[in-house]
């Protein structure tokens, strides 16, 4: 899909993955795990989301990944530092474990997204918010999680 302009035109869950995101990332600084708090966020500096029925199903969609970012983020933290090998969590960059945290939630908990999409969205929000170096560091990171998951799935 391309707009009038011939630019690619985000997808819906896109669109709610980089507000989930933008969210869950402010929320590191804030240190805010309130989910209604940061909801009353996405209210406040996402008013547009309102605007159609389709963007409302953008905010509904990052409100649940925020929700379950949130709910889950122990057990996500405990997965990142398993699998980043030498790295300690303190040590990785906020963007870098924030768009970890998303992943891997999709991965784990949201049976609506294969793993695949799950890695890719991630790989494009580490393009778009990270460095030159995010990409490949959260795709290994993935890659390694999924073939965990996959192999406990083959399992049982």
């Amino acid at each position: 899909m391309t707009d009038k302009k011939g630019k690619k035109k985000k997808g819906l869950r896109r669109i709610g993955r980089e507000v989930a995101f933008q969210i869950l990332y402010s929320s590191n600084f804030l240190d805010v795990q309130d989910t209604e708090k940061l909801f009353a966020v996405v209210e406040h500096f996402f008013p547009d989301l309102d605007k159609s029925e389709g963007k409302k199903k953008a905010k509904e969609f990052a409100r649940e990944l925020i929700q379950g970012v949130i709910e889950n983020r122990d057990k996500l933290d405990e997965i990142i530092e398993r699998y980043s090998k030498n790295w300690r969590l303190s040590r990785i960059g906020k963007i870098e474990v924030t768009i970890l945290r998303l992943g891997i939630f999709e991965m784990m908990y949201r049976i609506d997204v294969p793993i695949k999409v799950a890695i890719d969205e991630a790989v494009e929000l580490s393009k778009e918010f990270g460095d030159q170096r995010s990409k490949k560091f959260v795709n290994g990171i993935l890659d390694a999680v999924s073939k965990s998951i996959q192999n406990t799935s083959n399992a049982g």
